[in-house]
């Protein structure tokens, strides 16, 4: 899997676009300003963003090319990003410390999701909020990007049981067209939600 996505960011081309997810783009400004994790950031579109708009920005990837990309885009807008590579459980981030998390299609295997989506929730503070947009199991008829593993994507359910002790001010299965970067392109359909921890 990191050879994988190694060779996916190693390209000159971003695999994914430099504008933000517009689900995000659209949701962020719910968030006040403060400390925000971005996991499975990749060339770090969104982290970037999140960065001009002032807020403290961290994220994280498997990929070492994808951080590479990601430093790059930071230094043409002229912004930091605390940008770390590795699995989230090395990373030693504190508990209690983020104001928010964005997940954008992080699709990590299905034997560790649920244990992955539990830790990055001990690292919200109460009331710490959570964007996420995902590729739903309808994703698999169609053609514009994702796991082709059913167990990769994801429904309504698995995002209640994989998020436990939040409060969702919205939950939904779309179908959207994307339009990022040539791996993003086309009519998919999406589980996307807001939330907040309760505790």
């Amino acid at each position: 899997m990191i050879d994988f996505w190694n060779e996916r960011y190693a390209e000159e081309e971003y695999a994914y676009g430099w504008q933000p997810n517009a689900f995000f783009k659209d949701s962020i400004a719910e968030i006040p300003k403060g400390k925000i994790l971005f996991p499975a950031e990749g060339e770090g579109r969104n982290a970037v963003f999140a960065a001009q708009l002032g807020y403290e920005v961290y994220a994280f990837d498997i990929s070492k090319e994808g951080k590479i990309k990601a430093d790059k885009l930071a230094q043409k807008y002229d912004v930091t990003l605390d940008y770390r590579v590795g699995n989230l459980e090395a990373l030693n981030y504190p508990e209690n410390y983020f104001d928010a998390v964005i997940l954008i299609y992080a699709h990590v295997p299905a034997e560790v999701r649920t244990a992955f989506c539990q830790h990055l929730l001990r690292l919200l503070k109460p009331n710490g909020q959570i964007i996420f947009e995902g590729f739903s199991q309808e994703q698999l008829n169609y053609t514009s990007g994702g796991p082709k593993n059913s167990e990769m994507l994801f429904s309504e359910s698995q995002v209640k049981h994989d998020f436990p002790n939040v409060a969702f001010d919205s939950l939904s299965t779309e179908v959207i067209s994307l339009d990022e970067g040539k791996y993003h392109h086309g009519l998919g359909s999406v589980v996307r939600f807001r939330a907040r921890k309760l505790s």
